[in-house]
């Protein structure tokens, strides 16, 4: 009897994760609708690029196959290259929208570094002004990072402060400081993780934790915390927690 109340509940649990599997897909593809309707009205040129790759994939992989007299066997991969590249067209050209509606919004730098993909630990707001400076510290691989966004002449000050307060916490590991703006010398919002992932690996994954963990006693002393919305999407969740620590 036992034995049978265990196989329904199992199969009654696989049904209800299998439901939940297909409300989470229904769901990204609304998602992706609407995304799509959405960056079609703002970018005209946008299905006009889809519909060329998939169609000069299509040309290209049949005209090839003529060659050996395979173009039927060619057909349907040059369909689905075609399809991919498409999506992938679309998929850029949102972002690029995304990341040019963000830009120069106070609080776009801590957007961006929320929507890192990767193992990056981010902690937003670490220092900041009441004008909407800000200096956010990201850990990784590379070692500690420090991203400013706000007024050049007034985040230079805020970045030494920051570096400072933390080179006494972490002895040798690297620390890497930035500006995010588009003057010379600063990294664009839009280029910001491909920059973050160009740095070179300088410290294993324990000790990342084991920075981590010397940095958390940071989180403890008062800091500037700015004012003024974020764009969209972003969140404070690090900020929230050092709060909850206090």
């Amino acid at each position: 009897m036992a034995g049978k109340q265990d196989k329904a509940a199992a199969k009654a649990a696989s049904k209800e994760a299998a439901k939940a599997r297909r409300a989470a897909s229904k769901q990204r593809r609304g998602q992706i609708f609407e995304a799509f309707k959405m960056q079609r009205r703002e970018d005209k040129a946008l299905v006009p690029l889809m519909l060329l790759c998939l169609l000069g994939a299509t040309a290209a992989a049949f005209l090839i196959g003529l060659v050996w007299d395979m173009q039927w066997v060619l057909l349907p991969m040059g369909i689905a290259v075609g399809a991919l590249l498409a999506v992938i067209v679309f998929g850029r050209r949102v972002q690029r929208n995304v990341y040019a509606k963000a830009d120069g919004q106070p609080g776009a730098a801590a957007w961006a570094l929320d929507n890192l993909r990767g193992k990056w630990r981010v902690t937003q707001a670490v220092a900041g002004t009441t004008s909407g400076d800000m200096v956010h510290r990201v850990l990784g691989r590379p070692g500690v990072i420090l991203v400013a966004e706000g007024a050049p002449h007034r985040v230079k000050g805020l970045l030494a402060q920051e570096k400072k307060r933390v080179a006494r916490v972490v002895g040798d590991t690297p620390i890497y400081d930035l500006v995010v703006g588009s003057e010379e010398g600063q990294v664009s919002l839009r280029k910001l993780q491909g920059h973050l992932m160009k740095l070179p690996r300088n410290i294993s994954t324990a000790q990342v934790d084991t920075i981590e963990n010397r940095l958390a006693a940071l989180a403890s002393r008062s800091a500037a915390l700015p004012k003024g919305p974020l764009p969209q999407g972003a969140k404070m969740r690090n900020v929230q927690r050092a709060m909850r620590r206090r």
